[in-house]
């Protein structure tokens, strides 16, 4: 309506859209745009937003200043499970050449469950910037009684661990459990007491993680499923982990003098031939995967192949 679409700009909750700049587009009360997204009201009534922050705006500006409730959000009263007592763990960094893989995790209940929600707490991988995570993840960690751990595996020790054990599902495994014995030997901190591990169904076995946990933790229900990240807890917990992942990234990008991508793709292997050209492969395990075909692709094109 026209009394929301003025609410959006007169409203200091609205995130705020007069940080945006200003565009002419015809037939348009208002249009506004920043860098990944366009927003646009026109005459009509019809408003429209455009770019890879579409989501992002939507859920976190018009829904709560406009509509006054984030529909896009987790539905808490609708899903009373997502109030009870647990852990929620997740990681960060599986698909990515360079960087550490960071499993963390944290512990909700009723009432921290709510704030999160309150806070926007979602999937990390919805989430369109690095900023964006970091704030989030500030206020994660900032939540009264959110009891939390990360568990960062950097690139040397997760390259023996995967020439050990051949398998990134147990490294994952490991990681998980890892975070798991971290969280319940805080037990006492948790107000009740979690009823249960939540975390995303990675392998086909899901006696992998369970047979990578230690006494305390096999006396704890883990429920694994797929796309857990609708759980708020295993999204606080892949907060958590991405912005772990993005600042060690960063740090590996300033102590090799050079700019690694996240992900893999053709820009990574320009990094990856980049670095390997500069420092060798020993090097280069410091700070990627090595069991990535881009290892191997790479190698090939400097003429380093084995």
């Amino acid at each position: 309506t026209w009394e929301q679409a003025a609410a959006l700009i007169d409203d200091p909750a609205a995130g705020s859209i007069s940080d945006f700049d200003t565009a002419d587009v015809p037939h348009a009360v208002y249009s506004f745009k920043r860098p990944g997204l366009s927003v646009t009201f026109y005459k009509s009534g019809k408003l429209l937003a455009q770019g890879k922050g579409t989501r992002e705006f939507v859920e976190f500006t018009l829904e709560p200043a406009v509509l006054g409730e984030a529909t896009l959000g987790y539905e808490l009263e609708t899903q009373p499970e997502q109030l009870e007592p647990r852990l929620g763990v997740d990681e960060s960094g599986k698909g990515d050449f360079f960087g550490p893989l960071v499993v963390a995790g944290v512990y909700v209940n009723e009432r921290i469950a709510r704030t999160l929600h309150e806070l926007g707490v979602k999937d990390s991988k919805a989430i369109t910037t690095d900023k964006k995570i970091a704030v989030l993840a500030k206020a994660i960690r900032e939540t009264p009684g959110c009891v939390h751990t990360v568990v960062p595996i950097g690139n040397a020790t997760y390259n023996r661990m995967h020439q050990s054990m051949r398998n990134v599902n147990k490294i994952l495994a490991w990681g998980h459990a890892r975070v798991i014995e971290n969280l319940l030997g805080q037990r006492a901190r948790m107000e009740p007491p979690p009823l249960r591990a939540i975390s995303d169904q990675f392998a086909r076995n899901k006696a992998t993680v369970k047979n990578a946990l230690m006494e305390e933790g096999r006396q704890l229900e883990l429920v694994q499923m797929h796309k857990a990240e609708s759980d708020i807890a295993v999204a606080a917990a892949s907060i958590l982990a991405r912005a772990e992942f993005v600042n060690r990234l960063a740090a590996l990008g300033r102590e090799f003098d050079l700019e690694l991508p996240k992900g893999a793709s053709s820009r990574v292997d320009a990094a990856g031939a980049t670095f390997l050209k500069k420092y060798g492969i020993k090097k280069l395990g410091e700070a990627a995967k090595l069991h990535f075909r881009t290892t191997q692709k790479i190698q090939a094109k400097l003429g380093q192949a084995e």
